[in-house]
């Protein structure tokens, strides 16, 4: 298949995922990501309130933590794409002040002029296509010198497992989220630095197994009176994170933080 076919195919998926896919918001698991991800740009973004920040996909805007929402509600200017149309109108319609700019685009091409942000939040969106590099090097173009990229991918090291689990789940074609890779610490650490970032904190978010993860979601989802069950076995998995902050670095989504330099 050509690479032109091949993108075609990628978008017409991520158009039908945005579409068609339940929102998975109100899930005890989710909540447990959003406080999560608050923290995580709390900690790494400074002056947070004051910046333009770019997301790199909306999926969360519309089917996940609401996660541009609350950095909106911190005073922060929004700004999204994502490359499924249903999913950034979607998003745009989540916006009660139509706060949000949002554009239906490719991270790997955004369409933004050199310099535009800030900050770049990027949670699990690099590892869906093979050219990871080149959506790093785009963060890299629009950010302003000293402004920072937040990025999350897969942990392939992590201790539940979950890269086998939906390594099985896509050669089943059982897994909901397509082509997914997941990457090594020291991996993402070299991407970020090829694409000209300075690597300034290294973590995770997501101490939990990924099984816990989907089944919650799945029971959210198709048997909501169920999923009480795993949001009481996820219990401990949230005490950890509170009070045992060193499993953070263990969790199935690494975050590396990358400043680019200044002239």
């Amino acid at each position: 298949m050509s690479r032109a076919s091949l993108g075609d195919a990628y978008r017409r998926f991520w158009q039908k995922v945005g579409a068609t896919f339940p929102d998975l918001g109100g899930a005890a698991s989710t909540a447990y990501y959003l406080e999560n991800e608050k923290r995580l740009l709390s900690e790494h973004i400074p002056n947070l309130g004051r910046c333009a920040v770019l997301k790199t996909d909306l999926w969360d805007e519309v089917k996940n933590t609401r996660v541009l929402q609350w950095v909106r509600a911190q005073g922060a200017s929004a700004f999204g794409v994502d490359i499924s149309e249903p999913t950034v109108r979607q998003a745009r319609a989540a916006f009660s002040d139509a706060a949000l700019r949002a554009a239906v685009a490719d991270v790997r091409r955004l369409p933004f002029r050199d310099e535009s942000f800030d900050a770049v939040y990027s949670m699990g969106t690099i590892e869906h296509f093979p050219e990871s590099e080149t959506a790093l090097r785009e963060m890299h173009r629009v950010l302003r010198p000293g402004g920072r990229a937040v990025v999350g991918v897969p942990n392939r090291w992590d201790p539940f497992l979950r890269p086998a689990l939906s390594a099985l789940l896509q050669r089943l074609r059982l897994y909901g989220y397509g082509y997914e890779r997941s990457f090594s610490r020291r991996a993402l650490r070299r991407m970020l630095q090829s694409a000209g970032f300075e690597v300034v904190a290294e973590t995770a978010i997501l101490f939990v197994p990924g099984w816990l993860r989907m089944a919650d979601l799945a029971l959210h989802s198709y048997a909501p009176p169920l999923a009480r069950v795993t949001a009481a076995v996820l219990k401990p998995f949230v005490w950890l994170d509170n009070h045992v902050p060193a499993v953070r670095r263990h969790g199935y989504l690494l975050a590396s933080v990358g400043v680019r330099r200044s002239h």
